[in-house]
């Protein structure tokens, strides 16, 4: 193992002793924010401590075994345990570059996914209901709540635009790659002589504010109109001026919130999209100005890349940053998109411990 990793575990493994004493004081729980947090950073360096235990654990019964080898009647039982003593350190040191690797702030939040027709007029409409409709289905399997933010219908069905708040634990670790293009091709219902089309949506998923504080809003930067709700919703709402448009002056962002009859909740809800908003550009700026310096085979999540194609004659769905291609489009579109998401994550890793071993030393 790399001396360096091996000092870094070592430091952590002391750290977890000394948040354990902390925690187990009589007066523990006295400061309670003091409490999560020491509870918090022991459940997250736990799992590694353990690994780093074993592994310790590991080295000193191949020292054990070697030992054994000056004796001729035990020569060939500690060969065996040494050479399996060997793989399992080898495949404990793996999982410990892994526990490793860098974790992204934003996994554990909630998000705003949002997705708008693009190329292809109506069709392109109909294909971002079924986008939100998979994603939704795929929410509802993970046991998450999805909350519709804003919508803007069709008239053929569908929607032009359309943004929801995704919230359940991890549900930004598991749909961050799916920022960027998604192109449709298949026979629109509208269509006569029976040709494909291809159309497109973009999406975007956005981690969640903590809190609308954690991004600087200045009121006086803010401009916020209030108009009467359009579409269903019941009386209330289509005759009380209960939606609102916040303009943010200094970025030239706009969200609007009507769905909810109160105006008070509309407004709080439009400034946490807002707030979301403004974060993922200040993310998207860093990520441009790193982009030189690492290149991710997942992509950056620039929504003009094209990265699936969802072909409904073929019945194959392909992501195009992993070359990989599924052949059952009804489940995927029904919201089976574990092995996408899944690939997707496990690429991710393998380029970070690949760009983890380039940094390493010889």
């Amino acid at each position: 193992m790399n001396p360096s990793i091996a000092t870094r575990l070592a430091q952590l493994a002391a750290r977890f002793d000394e948040v354990e004493a902390l925690l187990s004081r009589e007066d523990a729980t006295g400061d309670l924010d003091q409490y999560r947090r020491l509870t918090r950073e022991r459940s997250e360096l736990e799992p590694v401590v353990e690994l780093w235990r074993e592994h310790a654990a590991v080295g000193r019964a191949i020292g054990e075994a070697r030992e054994l080898l000056a004796d001729a009647d035990m020569r060939e039982l500690a060969e065996g345990e040494i050479r399996a003593g060997e793989e399992r350190r080898q495949a404990i040191e793996e999982r410990l570059q892994v526990e490793l690797l860098p974790r992204d702030p934003n996994d554990e939040r909630n998000l705003f996914l949002e997705i708008r027709a693009g190329t292809g007029g109506d069709e392109s409409a109909l294909f971002a209901g079924d986008l939100f409709r998979m994603y939704a289905r795929f929410a509802e399997r993970c046991g998450w709540k999805v909350e519709v933010v804003s919508q803007s219908p069709s008239e053929l069905g569908g929607y032009k635009e359309v943004i929801a708040r995704i919230a359940g634990h991890g549900a930004y670790s598991r749909l961050k790659f799916e920022s960027g293009g998604h192109r449709v091709q298949r026979v629109p219902a509208t269509e006569t002589q029976g040709r494909i089309h291809t159309s497109a949506c973009t999406v975007a998923v956005l981690p969640e504010a903590d809190e609308v504080s954690e991004v600087s809003l200045n009121p006086s930067e803010l401009r916020i109109d209030t108009f009467r709700a359009s579409g269903a919703g019941g009386q209330h709402v289509n005759k009380t001026d209960s939606a609102v448009r916040i303009t943010h002056l200094p970025t030239g962002i706009v969200v609007e919130c009507q769905d909810d009859r109160s105006q008070h909740r509309n407004k709080a809800q439009a400034l946490s999209v807002l707030a979301a908003r403004i974060r993922d550009q200040q993310v998207r700026a860093q990520q441009a100005r790193q982009a030189a310096e690492r290149k991710s085979l997942v992509g950056s999540g620039d929504r003009s890349e094209r990265i699936r194609t969802y072909n409904f004659p073929q019945g194959r769905v392909t992501d195009h940053r992993i070359n990989l291609t599924l052949y059952k489009i009804d489940q995927i579109m029904d919201g089976d998109i574990d092995a996408l998401v899944g690939a997707l994550a496990a690429q991710h890793q393998a380029d970070q411990l690949a760009a983890l071993a380039e940094a390493e030393p010889a």
